[in-house]
């Protein structure tokens, strides 16, 4: 089974730029978290499988933590969730940076990284 968060919107201030953790950014983050059991199906007990607030709240928190890179705030995020809600297998997050400034008209740029990739 699979618990999705999707579009948790933050505005945060990462970037190799002195002025990124100035001006900041807007930032999008989505997560896949596959749950080890499918007991929450048959019990409807929440304690049995990955709260989407537990989820939302370790998003906020780690985006608030200055990082040059989004590579490094999206590996925190993987290994909170591992390290703070139970029933969890693996987890997939996604940190999109919306307007980088970098040259061109890029809308965005996004680094997805898996538990497998930390």
């Amino acid at each position: 089974m699979k618990v999705r968060v999707n579009n948790i919107k933050t505005y945060s201030y990462h970037g190799c730029l002195d002025e990124e953790g100035v001006i900041g950014s807007d930032y999008r983050v989505d997560v896949e978290v596959d749950v080890k059991n499918k007991l929450a199906q048959q019990t409807d007990n929440l304690s049995q499988t990955v709260d989407y607030s537990d989820v939302t709240k370790i998003v906020v928190e780690e985006m608030g933590i200055r990082s040059k890179l989004i590579e490094t705030v999206s590996a925190r995020i993987i290994r909170r969730i591992h390290n703070e809600c139970e029933h969890v297998s693996s987890v997939i997050v996604s940190v999109t940076k919306i307007n980088p400034p970098i040259d061109g008209d890029v809308e965005t740029v996004c680094v997805v990284l898996n538990s497998s990739d930390i």
